[in-house]
């Protein structure tokens, strides 16, 4: 039986539509679950760093015949490796390193891709194109989307200590050296996962405002990446519809959603809100009793 989408869009465009969808479910899912670590431990801007450092990877597999996700995999931890490098070799601050690695890779990637022959499909990395997303793809997503997903759950204890506090970790005997390295690693992976949804400039913004949504209206870090998670796969369902009913490009729509909800936190949160903030600094205090005039009130 047929089912109303199926109907809607037709059997071919309700296949393409159905991989597209399970391919931004799982990406958004995985980068809202990371965006917590990178939110609360300030890795913003690394998030940002591995993810416009994969280019020339991507260029490099795609001209030798090689899984994309290799490449990209490869480049994203030569990223991480160059900018620890250059950090403790020299006394260039930390995002100082970043911006120099990031910014000479990526135009390194941007000079591979005006050199290939067939420039279409580097485009869709660029850019995402999540409509194109063959089942190949979807494989290739739903295997690299598990398996990250599993290390940070399992290991989310170790996690979340190294981002609160760091020193303690070190303290009762935990790695924060091999901590941060794993945490590095998954970061690359997750980029490489969402490439086909949201391409590499948009990858990330997935990567920092499902976490900085949650961060706004949750209190402790179990429902901070419940929220971040849930947000992200519904601004993927809404940003993957809304698109093909729209015409319009589906890495800009989702990331668009994820930001309307980031807003309408960071205006509504009872407690971190804007406006609620506003309206206890305005409230009159509760007014308060004399305990000299209680205590003669009571014996009277």
């Amino acid at each position: 039986m047929s089912t109303l989408s199926e109907l809607l869009l037709g059997p071919l465009e309700f296949g393409f539509m159905q991989n597209a969808l399970l391919v931004s479910v799982v990406a958004a899912a995985v980068c809202g679950l990371l965006s917590c670590w990178l939110v609360l431990m300030g890795w913003s801007l690394m998030g940002e760093a591995v993810a416009h450092s994969i280019l020339p990877g991507i260029v490099l597999a795609y001209i030798f015949g090689v899984p994309m996700a290799v490449g990209a995999f490869v480049f994203g931890m030569l990223a991480v490796a160059l900018i620890g490098g250059i950090s403790t070799s020299s006394t260039l601050k930390h995002d100082t390193a970043i911006g120099v690695v990031f910014t000479s890779l990526f135009a390194l990637g941007l000079v591979l891709i005006s050199r290939t022959p067939s420039q279409t499909h580097l485009q869709h990395i660029l850019f995402g194109n999540v409509l194109g997303t063959s089942r190949t793809d979807l494989y290739q997503v739903l295997v690299l989307g598990a398996l990250t997903a599993a290390v940070l759950l399992i290991k989310r204890r170790d996690f979340t200590l190294l981002a609160f506090d760091r020193t303690f970790a070190h303290t009762i005997g935990l790695s924060t050296a091999g901590l941060s390295a794993v945490l590095l690693m998954l970061l690359a992976l997750t980029t490489v996962t969402a490439l086909q949804t949201l391409g590499i400039i948009l990858v990330v913004a997935m990567l920092v405002i499902p976490g900085a949504t949650a961060l706004l209206v949750t209190r402790t870090f179990g429902p901070m990446l419940a929220v971040a998670s849930s947000s992200a796969v519904a601004s993927a369902v809404v940003g993957v519809y809304a698109s093909y009913w729209l015409d319009i490009a589906t890495g800009g729509t989702i990331v668009l959603v994820q930001a309307a909800q980031f807003t309408a936190a960071y205006l509504f949160a009872p407690r971190k809100g804007l406006l609620g903030q506003a309206v206890r600094r305005h409230r009159p205090a509760a007014p308060r009793i004399d305990q000299a005039s209680a205590s003669t009130e009571r014996t009277t």
